[in-house]
């Protein structure tokens, strides 16, 4: 662990100038039986290089910070920046908040307005509220690392600005005497409006260069509220007094004056079917988002699009001045809200030029549906985009497998595990293959609508889950006989595959007691024992009738997690991203995922 801190402190050493800004926003997730809570906070770090790094500290009801990952990293073509996205995922005791703050070296070199080291504030707000009966949620935005402009051309630039619950979205620029940053001197070239909008005007050239833009964005209520506090007490808030705050910086670079201010001449120019600034795009689980961006400009030539969105967002070039963007959600990603921002960049000789800044919104229902193409349309701005369903287009996916099979079929699929990329944290790889026998007869819980209350939630109390319905047996080397088996075929066949699960850290937990027919294999064990030819018969008869044989799901798990805490403490958050993974290939939702103290992983139905 010493070491691991070390290397972490030796890389953020070596990249002393190359901050380009950051932005972070969080979602509540699961509440678990206990009380406490499982929230994702997402954020983006932008650099000179993607070789930089940095970490945010925690004060307040932090609890545990279970896994830190860091998800994708997008150049920028000619090589000025890297922003990279990671989710960090913490387990906080109730619902008190807590603040994150990101403090390191220094911005990249030049800054015009005297800011050198760099610092950022999150506040996040768990609060049940009285007007949804829903945790809050912060405010939603992304930025690209810079934006430019010529400082002979005037612009109004509009950040997007989105709260999933419905709350008044304000920016304001940081205060130093609240630490929001180190110092927090705004822009000269800049007015910044309470809507979020940034205003330039022309300039003499004294005044080009980079500025380090240090804004945070609040959300506030639009009619009074009360937050209920985890001892029972409720703390009103006004229109006028802010639920969280998340900070937003980047760079804005005034260029050189251009020939001409006109769009369409240097200055790219959208064309459609761009969709416009702030257009909301409506899509499920598995549901692809296609979003074809076009520009022209007639004396400059366009070189790429700059884009800052979720982590697995493609582009693509299609022809000069036509891109498009895809993106397919995963459940990880459902019921929640995630913003795509983009600019078109055209050079001229030496100088670089960028259309203006469209951002749009992509609402993730929580429902899954078939694998289908949603087109974004260019609709008035603020609207929401009416998308059309073509026909179904694939999915893909490089770290997972699924293969429906018949009850008499054995079939186990291992994937190689993907070259991972230099990580300051601990990499722990975790390699599983299940065989999963769900019957067709088992029905989901019905859901229960509570009205708000008028008195805190109570906070359920822990419960003892109820016996699973279908079990993954684990064998141990011997291969023993199971003495159970859930809805065998009418048919004699063989016993369910069985599956080793191999997590090539080294554990020293005792390995706990299972009940049922489950049994805990040894961390040594092979990663794969096909079912031993000699397993004898279940000693209970299957059952004549009523019981449907399948389908049988085969599943390779192959994930790398990075995290700076042990996996005797990082359950919850492998749990989470296993059962995330296994039900994007198709596995029904009520499933639950257990990993036993000797790191033996254990798959179940709920009844």
């Amino acid at each position: 662990m010493l070491l691991s801190v070390s290397l972490l402190l030796l890389v953020c050493g070596s990249q002393a100038v190359h901050y380009y800004g950051t932005v972070m926003t969080y979602y509540p997730k699961e509440m678990m039986t206990n009380g406490s809570l499982l929230v994702n906070v997402r954020y983006k770090l932008s650099f000179v290089a993607c070789t930089a790094n940095d970490t945010w500290s925690c004060s307040g009801n932090c609890g545990s910070e279970t896994a830190d990952v860091e998800l994708n990293v997008v150049d920028e073509s000619p090589g000025e920046w890297c922003q990279r996205e990671g989710i960090m995922t913490r387990l906080v005791s109730g619902t008190a908040p807590f603040q994150l703050q990101l403090d390191g070296g220094n911005w990249i070199t030049g800054i015009i307005n005297s800011i050198v080291s760099w610092r950022a504030v999150t506040d996040v707000e768990l609060s049940f509220r009285s007007d949804s009966n829903q945790i809050n949620t912060s405010p939603v935005t992304t930025i690209l690392p810079a934006l430019r402009i010529p400082s002979n051309c005037p612009r109004n630039i509009s950040l997007l600005a989105f709260d999933p619950d419905g709350d008044e979205v304000r920016c304001r620029n940081g205060i130093t005497s609240d630490s929001e940053c180190n110092p927090c001197t705004p822009p000269s070239v800049l007015s910044l409006s309470s809507s979020c909008s940034l205003s330039f005007s022309p300039t003499n050239s004294s005044n080009e260069g980079p500025y380090a833009v240090q804004l945070v964005m609040e959300d506030f209520p639009r009619q009074n509220i009360n937050l209920f506090q985890p001892d029972g007490s409720l703390v009103q808030k006004t229109t006028n007094e802010a639920i969280s705050k998340i900070p937003v910086q980047f760079v804005w670079k005034v260029d050189p004056a251009v020939p001409s201010c006109s769009e369409g001449v240097y200055l790219p120019r959208f064309l459609s079917p761009t969709p416009d600034h702030g257009a909301q795009i409506l899509t499920t689980v598995s549901q692809t988002v296609e979003i074809n961006i076009r520009a022209e400009a007639s004396q400059s030539t366009i070189s790429g699009l700059l884009f800052s969105g979720p982590h697995n967002v493609v582009k693509n070039t299609q022809a000069l001045g036509n891109f498009t963007l895809t993106w397919t959600p995963s459940n990880f990603e459902s019921g929640e809200s995630h913003p795509i921002c983009f600019v078109v960049q055209s050079t001229s000789a030496s100088s670089v030029y960028q259309s203006d800044l469209r951002c749009v919104i992509v609402k993730v229902g929580n429902h899954s549906a078939p694998s289908q193409l949603v087109q974004a349309t260019a609709l008035p701005t603020g609207t929401t985009v009416i998308v059309s369903q073509t026909s179904a287009a694939p999915t893909t996916t490089t770290h997972f497998t699924t293969t429906t099979v018949s009850p008499t079929s054995t079939v186990t699929t291992i994937i190689p595990p993907p070259v991972s990329t230099q990580s300051p944290t601990t990499a722990i790889p975790l390699m599983a293959t299940a065989t999963v026998h769900f019957p067709t007869t088992t029905t989901s819980a019905p859901t229960t609508t509570t009205a708000a209350p008028t008195t805190p939630p109570p906070l359920p109390p822990p419960t003892t889950p109820a016996a699973p319905t279908t079990t993954v047996h684990f064998p141990t080397t011997t291969t023993s006989a199971p003495t159970t088996t859930t809805a065998a075929p009418t048919t004699t066949t063989p016993p369910m595959p069985t599956t080793t699960v191999h997590f090539p850290t080294t554990t020293t937990s005792a390995p706990t007691t299972t009940a049922g027919t489950t049994t805990v294999v040894s961390p040594t064990a092979p990663p794969i024992m096909p079912p031993s030819p000699q397993t004898s018969a279940p000693t209970t008869p299957p059952p004549t009738s009523t019981s449907d044989p399948g389908p049988y799901y085969v599943i390779a798990l192959n994930a790398k997690i990075s995290t700076r805490l042990s996996l005797e403490n990082d359950y919850n958050t492998i749990l989470q991203l296993i059962k995330k993974e296994l039900t994007d290939q198709g596995l029904p939702q009520n499933i639950i995922v257990t990993i036993q103290r000797n790191g033996a992983l254990e798959i179940t139905a709920a009844p």
